[in-house]
């Protein structure tokens, strides 16, 4: 009986960096659009619409059941829901949508903002991580919204600290 050839042993294959070594085809540059689905297309377009005009979004395009909203950088759409029209925070799928905002005085105002149109806030404008200032709300489906501002401290100490320094 003729003998098996033996495979040379490979090598065990190293994990993946979480830095690629090479220069990589494609890079991101920032979130185009997101895309929500709406259980009441009318109720939700009046709420993004009050939202969006507060914090300088214009719409973009709009059809019979579409709308979308930009600031320039990101563009946020709505659409009538299709299937299932309720959500709950927890569900598969979108846990909330982050708003960068210029500083935590526009954190403030879009609190009171919102407190003003009757916006349900789950969680009020406070600091939630070191430097990182936001409030939570929600929309009229109930999908979380924040208003956030990441950094502004660390900034003006560095600021600060290169004055004295320099």
């Amino acid at each position: 009986m003729a003998r098996a050839k033996s495979r040379p042993k490979s090598r065990p294959k190293s994990r993946p960096t979480s830095r690629p070594t090479s220069r990589p085809t494609s890079r991101v540059v920032g979130i185009d659009h997101i895309s929500v689905r709406v259980s009441d297309y009318q109720k939700s377009k009046a709420f993004y619409g009050k939202l969006f005009e507060f914090l300088g979004f214009e719409i973009s395009d709009e059809y019979p059941n579409t709308i979308g909203w930009t600031n320039g950088r990101t563009r946020y759409w709505i659409a009538p829901a299709e299937g299932r029209k309720t959500y709950r925070i927890g569900d598969l799928g979108l846990h909330h949508y982050a708003f960068e905002l210029r500083n935590r005085r526009d954190v403030d105002a879009l609190q009171a903002f919102l407190e003003g149109e009757g916006v349900r806030i789950v969680d009020p404008a406070d600091e939630y991580y070191e430097d990182y200032y936001a409030v939570f709300f929600l929309d009229p489906d109930g999908i979380k919204l924040e208003g956030m501002k990441y950094g502004e401290l660390t900034a003006k100490r560095k600021r600060k600290s290169l004055k004295k320094n320099g």
